[in-house]
């Protein structure tokens, strides 16, 4: 997916694995993820571990390790709690926008943080509120090994037809 406006992705890899430890270790995908994906390029999120486990325009599930992603106190950083709500939420705004050659633009970012995390991996559940022809928005649930609540968040994307 490329465009003169600038929003087409650079080829690179992405993790994309289920061989990772945590909830999704032993997981058979549902959907299995799209071939494309492994085209795009995601700096910031290789940088901090990402994996993706599970990809539609409805749900959208990754994870990120807590360690590396720390601020100096050893708790998950809050930014990286927002990548990770951003990025999974963005994903979801992608599927759904291909079909109709359209690419989602991040415009409210909302992150609330519920509990800190300090070991393992974090995961986030992004699901779709509202999916139209203007705007995709998703409500994204992040959670620590044990399933418990770490953050919630949400993020609105204006849907922008390809030129």
């Amino acid at each position: 997916m490329s465009s003169s406006r600038g929003w087409g992705f650079t080829p690179l890899r992405i993790a994309a694995t289920m061989n990772a430890p945590g909830p999704y270790s032993d997981v058979v995908m549902e959907h299995p993820l799209p071939d494309w994906l492994h085209t795009l390029d995601f700096p910031l999120d290789q940088k901090m571990g990402f994996e993706m486990h599970e990809l539609t325009a409805e749900k959208v599930v990754g994870s990120i390790p807590v360690e590396g992603n720390t601020q100096p106190f050893g708790l998950l950083h809050g930014g990286a709690s927002a990548v990770l709500v951003e990025t999974l939420a963005s994903m979801g705004a992608v599927m759904h926008g291909r079909p109709m050659k359209h690419v989602p633009v991040g415009v409210d970012l909302n992150v609330t943080h519920i509990r800190s995390a300090r070991q393992g991996r974090v995961t986030g559940t992004a699901t779709a509120l509202h999916l139209g022809r203007r705007t995709a928005i998703y409500e994204v649930e992040i959670v620590d090994d044990a399933g418990r609540r770490t953050a919630i968040g949400r993020l609105t994307c204006h849907m922008l037809p390809e030129s």
